[in-house]
């Protein structure tokens, strides 16, 4: 059985100090935003208390699906660097880049540069290649990235042809290697389950890769909620699932921090897909297990 932990969003604070050059662009609105709403929201030892819980479960290894920092600040980066080592090294743990990754032009390259560890696919010497491929026992993990700067007010992501071409090919390819294909996007690839300034464009490609080439399962952030949805594949539907954000207090209108825990196994001609929700319901409290799921996929 592969043990596959699942958390997103860490939007890791408090925000440094910021020059008024820094802020001469849609930074500006971030950092307003921070200071009215999430600074309260997302506070105090959450996230440390998250990564002692999700390490307590042993897992195989851990997917982190974006949006690490807030407004793409140069001094953010090594506060996420130091955030990702306290989960693992970069060969037990896949990261995915959020909008708030690529907040303004040119946020991206230096994200992907210095998280790089945990980007590479296998066998990948330079620069983060997307998709990326890690191959994990049985278990092949598959990563798209939607982050791309966008215009004030706005939180888009987007795939491009390309990438979804190649999306398609290397779920082809590891289909008929007998893997379980585990997709890691940021933005839910599912037609209105965002706001439209929030939405993925080119979600149609990735749902057509999958309907194409198939996979097991897509996880994905950005919502700050917990949902399952579906995309239909060659053999059956796909469970797309979401997660809250790793650093949200309980008590407001999103969900309190929490992580999913997926239990992987090879089931006759397929695959069984097990789901562990769990959440922090009070201020201070511990992570409890609060539900689940399962899934019977075909190969």
């Amino acid at each position: 059985m592969f043990r596959l932990a699942h958390l997103s969003d860490p939007h890791i604070g408090p925000l440094p100090a910021a020059s008024v050059a820094d802020l001469a662009s849609k930074r500006l609105l971030g950092y307003i935003n921070w200071h009215r709403n999430r600074a309260v929201a997302m506070r105090g030892d959450l996230l440390s208390r998250l990564v002692d819980a999700v390490k307590a479960e042993a897992p195989d290894h851990v997917a982190v699906t974006g949006d690490l920092v807030n407004i793409a600040l140069p001094a953010e980066l090594e506060p996420a660097t130091r955030f990702l080592q306290s989960i693992g090294h970069g060969s037990d743990v896949s990261v995915v880049p959020g909008n708030h990754d690529a907040y303004v032009p040119g946020a991206l390259m230096k994200a992907t540069e210095a998280w790089r560890a945990y980007m590479q696919g296998d066998g990948d010497p330079g620069a983060p290649n997307w998709p990326f491929v890690r191959k994990r026992g049985e278990v092949a993990l598959v990563g798209v990235s939607t982050a791309r700067a966008s215009g004030p007010f706005m939180a888009t992501g987007h795939v491009s042809v390309p990438q979804a071409t190649l999306l398609a090919e290397r779920l082809e390819a590891l289909g008929r290697e007998g893997f379980c294909r585990v997709v890691l996007i940021h933005h839910p690839p599912i037609r209105g389950s965002t706001d439209w300034h929030k939405r993925l464009i080119g979600g149609s490609r990735v749902r057509a890769a999958v309907r194409q080439s198939g996979a097991e399962l897509v996880l994905h952030g950005h919502t700050h909620l917990a949902t399952r949805m579906e995309i239909e594949g060659p053999r059956g539907p796909v469970p797309v699932i979401g997660v809250p954000s790793a650093s949200q207090e309980p008590g407001g209108p999103k969900p309190g921090s929490g992580y999913n825990l997926f239990e992987i196994e090879r089931r006759n001609a397929g695959w069984r897909i097990g789901l562990r929700e769990h959440r922090v319901l009070r201020p201070g409290g511990d992570f409890v297990e609060i539900g689940g799921g399962r899934w019977d996929i075909a190969a």
